[in-house]
């Protein structure tokens, strides 16, 4: 096996001194009980509540209550909140309240879901954390203080940063390398401080303990017993629960009889792990996928067990008892031990075993993945919507509270499908069907609330459509120059502003629908502001007599080229003030780059190749959902390549077109390439240096996964770059592997990668989740689509082959140049991705009388190295005064609450590393008066924890001692006063709620 990634990790592991003997005494053993409750995955979350989920909770709850010395750990709130919000009596819910005060039930986490890791949106993990951390602060005045992240498929660096700025105290994972995770149990390295971001100081650190090797389940074999271990509940039955009670796989009861058996195949579990661990604290997990539906089972039989173990102390060596997670970290903190520091790499890729690597789902079910993320824009737009309404006062019609709910809807569609068997694509069809209807519902909901805002207007009675208004809307706090398209019946058309004046636009023939047109308009768009559009339809002669008429674009039309055509080096230029183009007309294929600015050229080439998979366990490792297992190198699987250029005054589309067979009629892959012709100014600087492409993938033929691969004259020694969640890159040296070496040379690519030498930068930046490798010097290849079907009974069983017959359209965005110039531009241009502007429009008929629109509210602008991450309305009930929220929570206030709609929550995110460019890595200085001043005239600043629920200056958290001191580049000191003048430090995300005078 080559190299390792962690080898630095490893080498500061091996070089630790053994650790000195443990203090006398017995090892201490935190059994902690839990259920894993997956939101989604093989059954539907409405199955899940039927049949197991919701007889957690009442089991649970019945149960603890019933045994002082029990306790149990709850994670995931969306099904927490569907039992108190829909099942749980007004007893069940007094009893929780009890067991809470006592600290017999423990929320962990708290998210809605726990979100996986190496394909989810930094604003999405905040997001679903942020929901589940209010529900539970309004409920219960509660505040999550520990992660329990057992079961995403790799640990990303920014989960540490998250969680640390959530107030978390320590951080839990598991899934991790198998070799690694050997390597660390051997060298005691389990737990260590991991410092996640590079830039931030140790404010961000956090303590982490990777679980061994048994993961969070309970050992599920004992020689002597059933199955399942010491799962005495079995196995949850679906749909419907056994009406006599009596479920499958129950291991035997604890007696009398094998009770002594039982003690001893726990305590040998338990001093293996041990071995394992630098202090006598063995953390041992109890339960495991849809365990605890029948608790008292579960119960009746731990309880005499523990007893025995500790009335055996003196002969085993073990005291054990049942714990929170909160026991076992405090009782690990008070220990005071010196711990390693890991630094800000992650633990991506995930392998299970030698040939099973887990980076096919950075691209299974592609289509879910992106409409995960269009709805997540979606809600960034409409919160800010929503809240530029409200402020200073509403100034329409609108029920807020009727908005609110619109809001929500999408908040949680979107956070259930951050869950790791979600935006995964690790889950069966019908829940993926489940994901889906249920992010459609709400960002149906939010575009009538946009709708209601931004186009408000009486009804008007007419003969007919003239044209349309269209309403175009930037969630960004910058002003941004770029290209909106509206799609059209008709092709003459005339286009002018909200004053009255002609617009620079082109029309052209829709690449959606032959019938239609697409309209293109060139927009500059100050931050949080509208821009408004009047499209007339020209009758008869109008369009050749009037100015105003929209020029349509010309097409010049090339014919089929075989792949293996030889190439004269005919090449036919596409350029603007950043870029030149060449296509070869001999391949109509991409031939090289020239950038401007630089007058440097790249050789460059795309193309399109797939995989070929295995379906048949008996011939070796299968890909799936999970894994992808090919040992084999890509083959190209077209045979001509036909080529469009549509030439307009403001675009250039180039439309290549890939055929499996040279007589096909229908393509199977395409690249619509857009360069747009405007002047390199600082307001088109973006949309100047971008090349912005959409690829059209499949249906593909069964066991395939297709990529698009860039070849480039980059001499890059075949190392790649790409991000961890938007918000920070690693950098991913090849690695030679003596088997999976391909899969295991990929990497998740959530909005950024790139490949370099020492004169140019080629960046993508892309719009959804993607696996991203580099396999050869100078090149980068995304896997952009995968249907495969395999006959490995597991997969059969629950429905998880990954049979997916769709058509894929993902949108990447291109950027190529020195690294003084790429680095400036890729923070900020991923971001215009993903929030490009929200365009809405509607029918104007020929009696509408023009409505006169008043001016925009004052812009929102920040520096171009700070991103409004979110301005919303949250509507939780959060509280200034904690104390005083707990003693009201206890007098028994109704929870359902009116919505708080006052408090206003602010997210600012510093998009650059310390040192990573000379002007835009400086700290940043804002005056949130100013920047919101039109918002109203602002009385109070708070900042608050990431997810809200700390005042900042109130969160003391966990000082773990560690070797070494390093502390970073600055960043703002903890309880800095809370006036309007803040100071954001390089890659910072600082939280406030901030209120208006009303």
């Amino acid at each position: 096996m080559g190299p390792l990634r962690w080898l630095p990790l490893l080498c500061q592991l091996l070089l630790l001194r053994l650790p000195a003997a443990r203090p006398a005494g017995p090892i201490q053993v935190f059994v902690v009980p839990h259920s894993h409750m997956d939101v989604g995955w093989i059954y539907t979350v409405q199955e899940s509540m039927h049949a197991y989920a919701a007889n957690v909770y009442t089991t649970v709850v019945a149960e603890l209550t019933r045994g002082q010395k029990r306790r149990f750990i709850a994670v995931e709130q969306e099904f927490f909140r569907l039992w108190w919000d829909g099942v749980a009596s007004e007893q069940e819910k007094k009893q929780v309240r009890q067991l809470l005060a006592e600290g017999r039930l423990e929320f962990v986490l708290g998210g809605q879901v726990m979100h996986d890791e190496a394909v989810t949106h930094l604003d999405d993990q905040i997001l679903q954390l942020t929901e589940g951390h209010g529900f539970l602060y309004e409920t219960f005045g509660i505040r999550p203080q520990f992660s329990w992240h057992v079961d995403p498929f790799g640990a990303s660096a920014t989960t540490p940063t998250l969680f640390a700025l959530a107030g978390f105290n320590a951080h839990l994972i598991s899934r991790i390398d198998y070799d690694l995770k050997d390597a660390m149990q051997k060298s005691q390295g389990l737990q260590f401080v991991w410092h996640g971001s590079p830039s931030l100081s140790e404010q961000q650190e956090i303590f982490t303990h990777v679980m061994d090797q048994y993961s969070y389940c309970t050992p599920s074999h004992i020689s002597f017993s059933n199955r399942s271990g010491f799962y005495w509940n079995g196995v949850a039955v679906f749909p419907e629960p056994p009406p006599d009670g009596i479920y499958p796989n129950m291991s035997e009861p604890v007696t009398p009889t094998n009770i002594r058996l039982y003690a001893e195949a726990l305590v040998a579990n338990i001093k293996q792990r041990a071995a394992w661990f630098r202090t006598p604290h063995v953390l041992w997990p109890w339960g495991c996928d849809k365990q605890f539906f029948n608790a008292s089972v579960q119960f009746s039989n731990m309880d005499p067990l523990l007893d025995y173990i500790n009335n055996h102390t003196a002969q085993y060596g073990i005291s054990a008892r049942y714990a929170t997670l909160s026991d076992y970290f405090q009782a690990l903190y008070a220990f005071n031990m010196t711990w390693n520091i890991h630094d800000h790499h992650d633990f991506l890729p995930y392998s299970s075993e030698p040939l099973q690597t887990w980076t096919g789902f950075y691209t299974s079910r592609s289509n879910l993945k992106g409409l995960a993320r269009q709805a997540s824009a979606m809600l960034h737009a409409g919160e800010s919507m929503f809240t530029r309404y409200m402020w200073p006062e509403p100034h329409g019609s609108m029920d807020p509270m009727w908005a609110l709910q619109q809001l929500q809807q999408l908040r949680w569609a979107v956070s259930e499908v951050q869950h790791h068997d979600a935006i995964t694509g690790t889950e069966s069809p019908k829940v993926n069907n489940m994901y889906v209807d249920h992010l459609r519902m709400g960002m149906l909901g939010v575009r009538k609330l946009m709708a209601s805002i931004s186009l408000d207007r009486s009804p008007v009675s007419g003969t007919g459509p003239v044209g349309y208004v269209a309403s175009v809307y930037n969630p960004l706090a910058w002003e941004i120059t770029t290209i909106i398209t509206l799609t059209i019946p008709f092709p003459n058309v005339s286009v002018t502003d909200e004053m009255g004046h002609p617009v620079s636009a082109q029309i052209q023939n829709s690449t959606d629908d032959p019938s239609t047109y697409d309209l293109l308009i060139l927009t500059t768009i100050p931050g949080l502001s509208y821009r408004y559009y009047k499209v007339m339809h020209i009758y008869g002669n109008q369009a050749g007599t009037s100015g105003l008429a929209v020029p349509m674009a010309s097409i010049l039309t090339f014919g089929l080229k075989l792949r293996n055509q030889t190439s004269q080096d005919l090449l036919v230029p596409v350029t603007n003030d950043c870029y030149t183009l060449l296509f070869d007309q001999d391949t109509n294929m991409l031939h090289s780059i020239q950038e401007r600015q630089s007058n440097h050229t790249v050789r460059m080439t795309q193309e399109f190749l797939e995989y070929k998979a295995n379906g048949d366990v008996k011939q070796g490792p299968i890909s799936d959902n999970y894994l992808f297992a090919s040992n084999n190198t890509a083959e190209r699987t077209w045979e001509a390549v036909g080529m469009q250029m549509v030439v307009g005054p403001l675009a250039t589309d180039i439309r290549q077109y890939f055929y499996r067979n040279i007589t096909d009629q229908d393509y199977i892959y395409a690249i619509h390439s857009r360069l747009a012709h405007v002047h390199l100014s600082p307001a088109g600087e973006l949309l100047c240096h971008r090349i912005e492409q959409q690829y059209h993938v499949g249906p593909l033929e069964l066991n395939r996964e297709a990529i698009l691969r860039t070849s480039s004259g980059l001499n890059t020694q075949q190392v790649l770059y790409s991000d961890n969640n938007g918000y920070q890159m690693q950098q991913r040296p090849h690695k030679a592997f003596k088997s999976n070496s391909i899969p295991r040379n990929y990497y998740p690519m959530v909005q950024s990668a790139f490949i370099e030498d020492d004169k140019s930068r080629l960046v993508l930046l892309t719009e959804r989740a993607h696996g991203v490798s580099s396999q050869e010097n100078g090149q980068v290849e995304v896997m952009l689509h995968r249907r495969l079907w395999n006959n490995l009974d597991w997969n059969l069983k629950n429905n998880l082959t990954l049979n997916d017959t769709s058509v894929v359209h993902s949108v990447v965005w291109l950027l190529l140049g020195p690294k003084s110039i790429t680095t400036a531009l890729r923070p900020r241009s991923g971001v215009a991705l993903q929030h490009r502007p929200v365009v809405l429009f509607r029918e104007m008929t020929d009696k509408e009388v023009p409505v006169q629109r008043s001016q925009n509210p004052q812009a929102v602008t920040l520096p171009h190295n700070l991103h409004l991450q979110i301005l919303s309305i949250p509507g939780w009930n959060y509280s200034r005064n904690h104390a005083q929220h707990l003693k009201s929570l206890q007098r028994g206030h109704p929870e359902k609450r009116q919505a708080d709609l006052q408090r206003v929550l602010l997210r600012l995110q510093h998009l650059y590393e310390a040192g990573e460019d000379p002007m835009l890595s400086q700290p940043v200085t804002v005056n949130l008066q100013v920047a919101l001043g039109g918002l109203g005239t602002l009385v109070a600043v708070e900042e608050r924890s990431l997810t809200g629920t700390w005042d900042v200056r109130m969160l003391m958290r966990w000082r773990w001692r560690k070797t070494g001191n390093r502390r970073g580049y600055p960043s703002s000191p903890p309880g800095s006063p809370g006036g309007s003048v803040i100071t954001v430090y390089p890659k910072e995300i600082r939280t406030f709620f901030i209120y208006f005078r009303q």
